[in-house]
């Protein structure tokens, strides 16, 4: 009875083990797929739905190709309107400069920020913009015939998979814009990228957006902040309707003091401008705007500035050079998507730029999802770890030493790559994802960690 005791215990204590062995076990893979290896190929079908295709061209594929969108009279009337309403809220709500120096985190002019203003709401712009995202198809029909159709309904089911603290909100809403500049500055960042295309045009779900740059540019100002602009893929985007729209935002929005310049080695200050997709137009192009013998150069001109490319294949890092851009930046928040993004490659693309007296920017994001836009596409959901991939991913940016470091995103809900407040939510149609178990600003927290982080390293590099 004795032996059989003993017997029956040590087969219980087997199975509590072995079972133990077995949990540990899953969760090693659950954190290893959600982090994802390094080396995922980039011929992944993600890769050849979500970007234009990786051809070198000089117009973009008609179905990537944004809408045209007029501006009607009202509309400009209600933006200018609300112009006015917001420059008087905040010189209403305007604290002392000393005031606000004391409570928010200095700002580091070496971290930027890509920021959209993409979104409405019916008080401020009499409908849903952008949170009635559509689900978007997969190209194979088969595939996209198992998976919904439509658009989400806001403002319960919105298209994203977290939920703004904000709620739905416009990006016209003083409020909002105010809102954002104080959780940008207390994340200790500096640079807002500004989504930007030219006026009267907007992305294919979007409306035209740039009459709202002023009002940016003021909220930005009050918070010490300063604004450049994220050059969108629009309509027939070449050299002349460049030199044209970047000779539009300098000369317009040039002499406010938040306008970003960037101090470069030999002691000017330019603008910089980030150019989405650049990679659709081919180099020759590039090099009629970009370059000092070019047909339409923008070089040794009042419009000069930085120009900084996307690359996303290797081969990219050629064509940028060629082209005659001064610098080139990763954008993606998927390590693994493409060859810029992915973490492994940063320090040979450093090297590359050093090389040929060209700015490296690495991309950092906190993680990504969009399978409420696309919901076939969880094979690319970067799981945020409870903030582990974001610190993951500055690490291996300081590792390379950039001169800056560029952040995706603030609030691109759509593709979860948000370090905006997020909150828990759950609803009849929807429960979505959140920041638990910690507060709504641990991602701001978490920049403001690194961005301390970057400045003392950045001492010890210039040493």
């Amino acid at each position: 009875i004795l032996n059989y005791d003993i017997m029956a215990r040590f087969r219980r204590r087997t199975c509590i083990i072995l079972l133990l062995f077995i949990l540990f076990i899953c969760s090693i893979m659950m954190a290893l797929k959600t982090l994802r290896p390094d080396r995922a190929g980039f011929g992944d079908p993600f890769g050849l739905g979500l970007l234009p295709e990786l051809q070198q061209r000089t117009v973009l594929l008609d179905s990537k190709q944004n809408s045209l969108n007029r501006v009607q009279g009202d509309t400009v009337t209600r933006v200018s309107n609300l112009h006015s309403i917001a420059v008087n809220t905040m010189k209403a709500s305007m604290s002392p400069v000393n005031k606000l120096e004391e409570e928010l985190s200095s700002p580091n002019y070496n971290f930027h920020v890509f920021y959209y203003t993409w979104y409405g709401n019916p008080q401020f712009d009499g409908k849903y913009i952008h949170w009635n995202h559509p689900l978007l198809p997969h190209w194979d029909p088969k595939i996209a015939n198992n998976y919904p159709k439509g658009r989400h309904n806001p403002p319960e089911d919105i298209g994203a998979n977290f939920y703004p603290e904000l709620g739905s909100y416009s990006s016209k809403d003083p409020a909002v814009i105010e809102a954002h500049m104080k959780q940008m500055r207390s994340a200790s960042t500096g640079v807002i990228v500004l989504s930007w295309y030219p006026p009267g045009m907007a992305d294919e779900n979007g409306e035209p957006t740039d009459d709202l740059v002023p009002v940016i540019l003021d909220y930005a100002h009050k918070y010490n902040l300063k604004v450049t602009f994220h050059i969108e893929p629009y309509k027939d985007r070449d050299d002349r309707s460049m030199y044209h729209n970047v000779k539009y935002i300098i000369d317009k929005y040039g002499g406010h003091p938040a306008f970003y310049r960037h101090k470069t080695s030999t002691g000017r200050f330019l603008p910089m401008f980030y150019v989405y997709d650049s990679y659709v137009t081919i180099p020759e192009i590039w090099a009629n705007l970009l370059t000092l013998s070019g047909s339409q150069s923008i070089r040794n001109t009042p419009y000069d500035a930085l120009f900084i490319a996307l690359l996303v294949e290797e081969r990219h890092k050629h064509d940028i050079h060629k082209s005659g851009f001064d610098g080139m930046y990763t954008y993606f928040a998927t390590n693994g998507f493409s060859y810029g993004s992915s973490h492994h490659n940063w320090a040979s693309l450093k090297a590359f730029c050093d090389s040929n007296n060209l700015m490296f920017i690495p991309s950092v994001g906190p993680g990504y999802i969009d399978t409420s836009i696309r919901p076939w596409n969880n094979h690319n959901t970067r799981n945020r770890v409870n903030g582990k991939y974001y610190e993951t991913a500055f690490s291996a940016a300081l590792l390379v030493r950039p001169e800056i470091i560029s952040i995706t995103s603030f609030n691109e809900w759509h593709e979860g790559t948000q370090i905006e407040k997020a909150v828990p939510k759950r609803t009849g149609q929807v429960v979505y994802l959140d920041y638990k178990p910690h507060k709504p600003n641990i991602y701001l927290e978490l920049t403001q960690k690194w961005s301390e982080k970057y400045r003392k390293e950045q001492e010890q590099w210039l040493m």
